[in-house]
């Protein structure tokens, strides 16, 4: 069951997005919608410029919408703000009913992987560069936030991965991913051979210098630069996509989201495997990396009427100098 059950019926009931304020009176107090957040947590990418001012402002800010705000523990000893109370991650997800993430999507992935088990909904503030899944403007938080911390957004679910790395019957490591999962050849100049099996039935073998085995998520990353597809989100699948694989005939595919891969370190030095590019392990010959769907999702909230296409079109340049 877990997250993939939910996956399934949100894609079988065509709920892609939710507005939960769609059904309440026009002329009702938004203090009495059902969906209203209580007590919010600030989580700040600390190490950029500006990071005090911008976070200090609106954690002042959503306090002066009638929130509880408290600010993540590392977040609150790295910049200095101590007006407001501080709590670790986990205190976040026993205690808070929602989490608004200033910085880019970096931000959003650490954070998001530890709240995910507590089902803890997430609002991206952006103030790195791309910001897929941060897609709120620094500049435009105070006219956008209001109406969603009353209940008034779309909601969305993103399915994310977890991996195990298994050497001689043993798990000598472990770790979940909202983007991807890459195994790769380190810093060896040569080619890493791979064997290769979805759900205990072998695939092929392959000689690249990796394998990137990403969620709909992380579709738009590193796995669109190694030629995967755009995958959308509400879209329960995997892909599975080669890093500069030696025969040109080896090319990304899209599992289903219960297919469980095993990726077998065959040949190569110095192989490693990365889970959002934050976690690293190094691996031998014989490793077995297994990633199969985690038992929980991400829930990412937008502005009413967010679109991923418009987030496309803005994020990856389409259309421009078009009319």
């Amino acid at each position: 069951m877990g997250v993939l059950y939910e996956f399934r019926l949100w894609v079988c009931c065509n709920l892609q997005t939710m507005n939960p304020s769609a059904s309440a009176p026009k002329n009702a107090s938004p203090l009495a919608h059902p969906n209203r957040f209580h007590h919010v947590a600030l989580i700040g990418k600390f190490q950029a410029a500006d990071t005090l001012q911008d976070l200090h402002g609106l954690a002042l800010f959503l306090s002066g919408q009638g929130l509880e705000v408290s600010i993540e523990r590392e977040t609150a000893r790295n910049t200095g703000i101590n007006d407001f109370a501080s709590v670790d991650v986990d205190d976040i997800g026993k205690q808070c009913d929602l989490a608004v993430v200033v910085g880019g999507d970096g931000t959003m992935l650490g954070v998001g992987r530890r709240l995910a088990k507590y089902g803890v909904p997430m609002i991206g503030v952006n103030q790195g560069r791309v910001g897929f899944i941060t897609d709120i403007a620094l500049e435009d938080y105070r006219e956008v936030l209001p109406p969603m911390l009353q209940g008034g957004y779309d909601q969305e679910l993103r399915g994310m991965m977890q991996a195990q790395v298994w050497r001689d019957a043993e798990c000598v490591f472990e770790a979940s991913a909202l983007n991807d999962v890459v195994v790769n050849r380190g810093s060896a100049s040569g080619m890493i051979e791979l064997r290769i099996e979805v759900n205990d039935h072998f695939v092929a073998n392959q000689r690249a210098d990796g394998l990137i085995i990403a969620s709909p998520t992380g579709s738009t990353a590193y796995a669109m630069s190694a030629g995967g597809p755009i995958v959308h989100p509400s879209v329960a699948g995997w892909v599975v996509a080669p890093i500069a694989p030696h025969t040109l005939s080896n090319r990304p595919i899209v599992l289903p989201f219960e297919c469980e891969v095993v990726v077998e370190i065959v040949r190569g030095l110095g192989a490693t495997a990365n889970f959002d590019m934050q976690s690293l392990t190094s691996l031998q010959k014989g490793d077995r990396i297994k990633v199969y769907a985690a038992e929980h999702g991400l829930r990412l909230l937008h502005p009413v009427g967010w679109s991923y296409f418009d987030t496309l079109r803005k994020k990856l340049h389409w259309n421009e100098g078009a009319a």
